[in-house]
């Protein structure tokens, strides 16, 4: 059952990673009133966990200014209907180097489903070996490093890592015994 009814739709902004758009609606109640809206891909996030350690990436992140350190992630935008398994090895070995011999399927969550339709696929990689990295353009200044897990988890509840797709891929990874 729908609450909301968009009655028209417009593009305010486009390029090759995102649309935003402003949508009018009517709400059950009858009142209108409009939902700004960003359509992205979906991507994936990858936790490489091998011998109680993890391997994190760091990189320059423009929205925020700043470096910070999560979990491996990304997207095809130019092949959206990807298989996501593909995508989480490709983008592991992208950014880390790491080749999975094991890709195990953790689950799925939005991060702002508020005021986006962008979702996640969260893997837990496994049986790692270690090839080379071949970051985009964009991830040039991106660096892979290996942490304990004690450190990991120092890190999350310091406030060091501030990614809530980190945070969250690994507290699913927790509830369901897999980290």
């Amino acid at each position: 059952m729908t609450d909301i009814k968009q009655v028209a739709s417009n593009i305010v902004y486009k390029n090759k990673w995102m649309t935003v758009r402003e949508d009018k609606v009517v709400r059950a109640s009858g009142a209108e009133g409009i939902y700004g809206v960003v359509e992205k891909p979906h991507f994936v996030v990858i936790a490489p966990i091998q011998d109680r350690h993890i391997t994190l990436v760091e990189q320059y992140r423009y929205p925020v200014q700043a470096r910070f350190w999560e979990l491996p992630q990304g997207s095809w935008e130019g092949s959206p209907e990807a298989d996501p398994a593909a995508l989480a090895a490709g983008e592991l070995r992208e950014e880390t180097g790491l080749i999975a011999n094991t890709m195990t399927y953790v689950g799925f969550q939005y991060p702002c489903y508020g005021y986006a339709n962008q979702g996640f696929h969260i893997y837990l990689a496994g049986d790692l070996q270690q090839s080379s990295a071949t970051p985009d353009a964009e991830e040039e200044d991106l660096i892979s490093k290996r942490f304990t897990l004690d450190e990991f988890e120092h890190m999350l509840v310091s406030g060091q890592i501030k990614d809530a797709t980190t945070v969250c891929a690994y507290g699913l990874l927790k509830l369901k015994g897999l980290a």
